[in-house]
């Protein structure tokens, strides 16, 4: 058969099989809820994990399974008032849940930095790290450092917060001999975007605006993010791995900026393509606590199962890394290079 038929029947497998809900090698599929893959576990106790974007569709999910699997959840909450609701609601469910809600605006530098001294000044492990949150913003916006919204969301801020907390899982590491795992939440959207226009300084301040594309290009760089840490971590030798997960098609709060009559019939016809929330929260919550995936990096998951999509990557992840880098240390240098720990401490109001 020629090479193109060969393709078509795989992808016709594939579109298929998740349609069925039939489970790939690891047990699990498309119809897996979070709750499936975690059921039969047997977590170690005192196990902490921080979720970006944990008040609402997949992010709530995956905060209420893991706090009812035992382990205690520091939700990073733009909106403060509905973090703590988010709180009343899983302790409601799982009465012994421990829930932290600190705030955490990922738009912002200064803000990603005081999450990151107020969940330090907690002085809980760090076992497990969930870059979930996300942003769609159909016309152009601005952040507060003068960047592209969606991108500097979902990206620059995971990226900045991520640099922030690796020591702290190092430490954990050290301190319990267990595997860290941060899980960088993309999408198949990544596949959309043109190598050839893929240009930090052009995505952060673009000159010609487009919703798509500045999402699909902010998910490719959450891809690239994983397969440049994935590569540092394991030559440093530190026992913490970085996956990439897809959680698959799921009508959650990331269209609330273009929803709409067009929108709405759209979902409604193919209801039955989308996940539920717990659908969708199933790949991110298997590759956080699996044992089948101890030592598993740098890959990239959909469907609880391990999928291509990091395999040609590797200089422009060291690329973006480097200019990303770059980038943040000037930005940091320029504000704290007066400022003492307690000045900061003072400036995020954080108690002790």
């Amino acid at each position: 058969m020629h090479a193109s038929g060969v393709a078509c029947m795989h992808g016709m497998k594939e579109v298929l099989r998740y349609l069925m809900g039939w489970p790939g090698p690891s047990g699990y599929g498309s119809a897996s809820t979070a709750d499936q893959v975690t059921q039969h576990l047997s977590l170690p106790p005192n196990l902490t994990a921080v979720i970006t974007g944990g008040t609402s569709g997949i992010g709530l999910e995956t905060a209420r399974v893991l706090a009812k699997r035992g382990m205690t959840v520091v939700v990073g909450a733009r909106d403060v008032k509905r973090g703590k609701e988010v709180r009343e609601r899983i302790v409601g469910e799982s009465p012994a849940a421990q829930i932290h809600v600190l705030e955490l605006d990922l738009s912002s530098l200064t803000s990603i930095r005081c999450f990151a001294s107020r969940f330090l000044a907690l002085n809980l492990p760090l076992n497990i790290l969930i870059n979930n949150a996300g942003k769609f913003s159909r016309k152009l916006q601005l952040t507060q450092d003068k960047y592209e919204m969606t991108f500097a969301t979902n990206y620059l801020g995971h990226f900045v917060l991520t640099e922030a907390l690796l020591p702290k899982m190092e430490e954990t590491v050290k301190e319990t001999g267990m595997q860290g795992r941060v899980i960088n939440v993309s999408s198949m959207i990544h596949k959309w975007v043109n190598p050839q226009g893929f240009h930090l300084h052009h995505m952060l301040k673009p000159k010609e605006y487009n919703a798509t594309r500045a999402y699909s290009q902010s998910k490719l760089a959450n891809i690239l993010h994983t397969r440049e840490i994935a590569k540092q971590l394991k030559e440093k030798k530190v026992k913490i791995t970085i996956n990439a997960v897809h959680p698959g098609i799921v009508k959650t709060g990331i269209i609330r900026d273009h929803k709409g009559f067009l929108t709405d019939c759209i979902f409604f016809i193919a209801s039955r393509l989308l996940k539920s929330a717990s659908q969708g929260a199933a790949t991110t919550c298997y590759v956080a606590l699996s044992p089948k995936l101890e030592g598993i990096s740098g890959k990239y998951f959909e469907d609880c199962n391990e999928s291509a999509g990091l395999e040609n990557y590797e200089g422009m992840a060291r690329t973006l890394w480097e200019e990303t880098h770059a980038l943040v240390q000037r930005k940091l240098r320029s504000r704290v290079k007066h400022t003492s720990i307690k000045f900061a401490r003072d400036r995020c109001n954080i108690q002790i």
